[in-house]
């Protein structure tokens, strides 16, 4: 059997982050970073467990990576995340000067690469990212659609503020 593609086997463990959110019961996406075939920044989303609004997987991990290279910096960096980033995510790429990113299922609704905005490739900024989008596409987005799925089955709390 021939070996997988390297986009596939480093999205892989992308989903691995995923699931680690998922085990938290935040929404199911992860993100690493990755320079010189060397994971440098591993992240998942913690916006409820950090009650933090951006504390989304990409944001997450490109703190990670930044501390670990010590730079706010990344331009060897690509960063596999399993759904089109937002356009705060996006953005925080540009600012890192991240080179590539890959990303497994689209967000039809909030996705900033190429579904709803094109900012990785805006010709308005400074930086642009080349992209790739996609990879195992089917399991990032199942992960995403059954949790969505089982949130909208959950009886819902009564507000106490009500």
């Amino acid at each position: 059997m021939p070996d997988k593609p390297i986009d596939t086997v480093w999205m892989e463990l992308a989903l691995d982050e995923a699931g680690d959110a998922l085990a938290l019961d935040e929404v199911p996406v992860g993100a690493i970073v990755v320079i010189e075939e060397k994971i440098v920044g591993r992240g998942f989303n913690r916006n409820i467990t950090d009650q933090d609004p951006t504390a989304h997987a990409e944001i997450v991990a490109l703190r990670d990576a930044a501390r670990m290279m010590r730079n706010h910096r990344l331009p060897a960096a690509t960063m596999y995340v399993t759904v089109e980033p937002c356009v705060m995510c996006a953005g925080a790429m540009i600012q890192a000067r991240i080179a590539r990113l890959v990303y497994g299922a689209a967000d039809p609704k909030a996705g900033a690469v190429d579904s709803v905005f094109q900012l990785c490739n805006e010709p308005a900024l400074n930086h642009r990212i080349e992209t790739r989008s996609g990879v195992l596409e089917e399991k990032c987005r199942e992960m995403l659609v059954s949790f969505l799925r089982k949130k909208r089955e959950e009886p819902r709390e009564a507000d106490p503020d009500s």
